[in-house]
């Protein structure tokens, strides 16, 4: 299933130096169709190299669902091996993509993240959900293990929580999201919109080469040992400390002087 006729299946507006990107498949859960994870892709890539973004936010169109993971129906279309193979290779490279981006990347969940749905919130940055959101890796009610979801949600949330919800495939609410690590922060319904944006353009106000280069050293380090993790961070930190934003920076607190105008420098 594609998009609404005449529809894209991914939209994108920008909000200042915010990119918002909407799955624009509400009929059909916002599944990720083969279509949509190029789309994905396609605008990951895009952003990569636009300096005057600053944070992304993804969001899912209508009120049903974030996203329900893969489109079963164009999964059950064909019994070849090389398709859903390829189809999984494409929607792996495309949740690693967020990870490489320069900008933070926020997961705006409204109500349903399921399997794939549900890794791509947690292969996000940040995740901010709804109350009212629930989480599942469920795709053992439907004879399937969540294999490539178990990647992303079993590095946010820790073996025993992940393989409980892989192992059952049960629902978790929003509290017990934001408890296990799979969301950052919860507010209302009413206030999602309005939250998530207020925190992307935080970000977006931050020093940018700082934000980048930190996400990347974050991690990296998290991949390390302790000792590997705090000799990487050393390193990083020092030469942080010698480029032009963090100097203004130090010297305006140090100094009591406004707070500088970042220069991504």
């Amino acid at each position: 299933m594609s998009a609404a006729p005449n529809e894209p299946v991914l939209l994108r507006r920008d909000e200042g130096r915010v990119a918002i990107l909407t799955l624009n498949r509400p009929h059909a859960m916002n599944a990720l169709s083969g279509e949509l994870i190029d789309a994905l892709q396609a605008e990951f890539d895009r952003l990569a190299k636009d300096r005057s973004i600053r944070c992304v936010i993804i969001e899912g169109a209508g009120d049903r669902a974030f996203s329900t993971g893969h489109d079963l129906r164009e999964v059950a279309s064909t019994r070849d091996y090389a398709f859903h193979h390829s189809l999984l290779t494409r929607c792996s490279a495309m949740m690693l993509s967020i990870g490489r981006l320069p900008q933070p990347v926020i997961a705006k969940v409204k109500s349903v993240a399921t399997a794939a749905g549900c890794q791509l919130v947690a292969a996000c940055d940040l995740a901010v959900a709804s109350d009212k959101a629930t989480f599942a890796t469920s795709g053992i009610n439907n004879g399937l293990f969540c294999g490539t979801p178990s990647v992303s949600v079993g590095r946010n949330i820790g073996p025993k929580r992940a393989l409980d919800m892989l192992f059952t495939g049960q629902f978790v609410d929003a509290a017990t999201a934001l408890r296990d690590g799979l969301v950052s922060r919860v507010v209302p319904p009413a206030d999602l919109d309005r939250e998530t944006l207020a925190l992307a353009s935080h970000i977006a106000a931050q020093p940018p080469e700082q934000i980048a280069s930190g996400k990347t050293m974050f991690r990296k380090h998290m991949e390390m040992n302790v000792e590997q993790a705090y000799a990487y961070a050393t390193d990083f930190m020092a030469g942080a400390i010698q480029r032009e934003d963090a100097q203004a920076g130090i010297d305006a607190f140090v100094n009591k002087k406004p707070k500088p105008e970042w220069k991504g420098k």
